[in-house]
């Protein structure tokens, strides 16, 4: 009896693998995470759009994307960010919140994201809970973080005008600063890129760390190899309109796009007829979005007037779409693939 319960013992402790007929995705997970979205441009792919910022019409090819990112890794530094310090980017979607990001990811360091629409009390726990250094933010937003800029704990940057007293201004770090001076790092793929926090919903919110290795590996799952999750190509034109302190948006829409070469068309927030005109006039393909968007489409009185003719893929992601809505948008949308998104990560 002794021998039958050690031989069921080994078998429970047995690997169980099962391996898809592909072969297997490389994934470079050594590398830093900026490295390894930019590292696979061509000269060519450098003058592809990379930003499109929908509100203004304002294009940023990915080789301005990178430049600025690595100006903005040397402002940075400039203003006492060090190696595996936290930057709080308390923003709405922008070209600014890209360059933010990729900037601290060659800095070295981390980036927590707060949702403009929390309380001071609020951004205030995130901030001194993550250590934060800096904060790249607006004007408007001042009342938000008058304590902490009064403590004098945290650094300022802001994106818009007027600059309050004492911060600094977006531009000064890039036009200021030279990418050749960026400090050199050593970033382990271990490093802690990205620090979100959760929602809170089974307790307090809490801070997630996210490494370089983490996140190249989780967007080469879903944009690398033969049979990708995500079919996004250097041709697609991505709706980015989810908020990017969301990790939905920032894994699936901002960092998968920036690896597969994708266009990126940023709406700072949702209006059913701004982002039907954006649609429209970019040629969006592929629009990530969630169910009360859906929902805005379907019933949306409007929606003839609008050629919608190049999207080729509308996900929705955050929550379940039920059957009804979904039958829906197939019937308006029949040449569409609509797909639904569940995932892992913590919002």
């Amino acid at each position: 009896m002794a021998l039958v319960t050690e031989i069921t013992k080994q078998e429970q402790q047995q690997d169980i693998i099962f391996r898809s007929k592909l072969p297997d995705i490389y994934i470079p997970k050594h590398l830093p995470l900026h490295t390894y979205c930019f590292g696979n441009k061509t000269q060519h792919d450098l003058s592809h759009p990379c930003l499109i910022y929908g509100p203004t019409g304002q294009v940023f090819t990915y080789a301005e994307v990178d430049l600025t990112a690595r100006k903005l890794a040397s402002g940075l530094n400039k203003l006492g960010v060090k190696q595996g310090d936290v930057v709080m980017v308390l923003l709405p979607n922008s070209p600014e919140y890209v360059f933010t990001f990729l900037g601290a990811s060659y800095r070295g360091a981390m980036t927590t994201a707060a949702n403009p629409f929390f309380t001071a009390a609020e951004i205030q726990k995130q901030a001194k809970a993550s250590k934060t250094k800096l904060i790249v933010t607006q004007a408007s937003y001042y009342d938000k973080v008058k304590d902490l800029d009064q403590e004098g704990l945290v650094k300022f940057v802001c994106v818009d005008s007027p600059v309050p007293e004492g911060w600094f201004h977006f531009s000064e770090l890039c036009n200021n600063s030279d990418e050749n001076d960026m400090a050199e790092v050593e970033i382990s793929p271990d490093d802690v890129v990205a620090l979100p926090y959760s929602s809170g919903t089974t307790g307090l919110p809490k801070g997630v760390m996210l490494t370089h290795k983490g996140l190249v590996t989780s967007v080469a799952q879903q944009v690398d190899g033969e049979n990708p999750n995500l079919y996004y190509s250097k041709n697609d034109v991505v709706l980015c309109v989810l908020p990017l302190f969301h990790i939905y948006s920032l894994n699936s829409v901002m960092l998968c796009s920036l690896r597969a070469g994708a266009t990126i068309l940023i709406m700072p927030k949702f209006e059913i007829g701004s982002l039907l005109g954006l649609i429209e006039r970019y040629k969006v393909s592929v629009a990530p979005i969630v169910p009360p968007i859906v929902l805005a489409i379907a019933k949306y009185p409007d929606l003839h007037k609008y050629d919608l003719s190049s999207l080729k893929v509308l996900k929705s992601g955050g929550a379940p779409l039920g059957k009804e809505l979904e039958d829906t948008v197939r019937a308006k949308f029949p040449n569409v693939t609509l797909g639904q998104v569940y995932t892992l990560f913590i919002n």
